[in-house]
């Protein structure tokens, strides 16, 4: 007579199957890339950007504040008493040149 066997089942084990672990990588390969890609180039260039946004404001303003301070501390123009006496001169009869009708 034979005895009889008991089947035993194995043990659950936690090993995947090949192709979904390599599935798995993949997908963790994929993410890697993905955050290495967000934080090394999109965050930085995303950075610079809006730093060089604020520096443009900050030009801009100080160029209307120096607008401003010319405008407020120009002179107004000096009258014709005021003028110097190169201004005040009359041309000399050098200045001018003869002028003749071509008919």
């Amino acid at each position: 007579m034979q005895k009889k066997q008991a089947f035993i089942k194995p043990e659950k084990s936690w090993a995947l199957p090949l192709p979904l672990m390599i599935r798995y990588i993949f997908i963790a390969f994929v993410l890697y890339l993905l955050y290495k890609l967000v934080f090394d180039l999109i965050v930085p260039v995303s950075r610079a950007a809006s730093q060089v946004k604020n520096q443009m404001r900050q030009m801009q303003e100080m160029q209307q504040q120096q607008f401003k301070q010319q405008q407020t501390t120009t002179q107004p123009q000096p009258t014709s008493q005021q003028r110097p006496v190169e201004e005040q001169r009359k041309p000399s009869k050098d200045d001018y040149l003869d002028f003749e009708e071509v008919k």
